[in-house]
């Protein structure tokens, strides 16, 4: 019978605590989130190598040490409201689930969005709640979000991320254009935004009214 924990542990070890992820929350929800269920084929060999999986319609599943980068880089304590854009399998979300008081995400794929809210049933997340609809314009209904993290890549700083920021909030998104692009760390502080440049990495564009036109 496969070994999906042992599997998962050795992720961690070899694949994130190595690359310097040291936050300790992440790395255990990382340990315990079964990222092979949330594949179309739960059963694939490489569900916890390092790096993206398709998952329909385009996307991908993202590495798992970008994840954890990501999800590092927001730096949650565990009472936050946190806006994903980008649902994709549900992954990323079910992290951020482990680590944050309420997770809302928005998928542009009525059918990713789907597997993805059964998935996250199925586990038995209760913190998140899945929209299907452009993210580039977040999602004000439920703002303010005390975190944002977008997981693809965006030509700029969409305005409604930041006005549906708290004062201190956290932007992580990839910037750049299509084929290319720096992970960013945003923080507002008043009418002021402070970036910070992470690493360099390649996402799938983010398609929407402020995002890339599809093609």
């Amino acid at each position: 019978m496969r070994d999906y924990e042992g599997e998962r542990k050795r992720m961690v070890d070899h694949q994130i605590r190595h690359r310097g992820i040291c936050d300790r929350r992440v790395l255990a929800a990382l340990e315990k989130v079964p990222r092979h269920r949330f594949l179309p084929e739960p059963n694939d060999p490489a569900a916890y190598n390092d790096y993206p999986l398709p998952i329909g319609d385009g996307q991908t599943i993202s590495q798992p040490y970008m994840v954890a980068l990501m999800t590092e880089c927001l730096n949650l304590k565990g009472d936050e409201r946190v806006l994903e854009i980008g649902t994709g399998s549900g992954y990323q979300a079910a992290i951020l689930a482990e680590l944050s008081r309420r997770v809302i995400t928005i998928e542009r794929f009525a059918a990713l969005a789907d597997r993805a809210r059964g998935a996250l049933a199925e586990l038995g997340y209760h913190n998140i709640e899945v929209l299907v609809g452009d993210g580039s314009l977040g999602y004000p209904k439920a703002a303010p979000y005390d975190a944002v993290i977008v997981t693809a890549a965006a030509p700029e700083v969409a305005r409604p991320w930041v006005d549906q920021l708290t004062e201190r909030g956290r932007l992580v998104v990839p910037l750049g254009d299509r084929w290319g692009q720096h992970l960013t760390v945003v923080t507002k502080r008043g009418d002021k935004l402070d970036y910070q440049s992470v690493c360099g990495c390649v996402f799938v564009p983010l398609v929407g009214e402020l995002g890339w036109d599809p093609e």
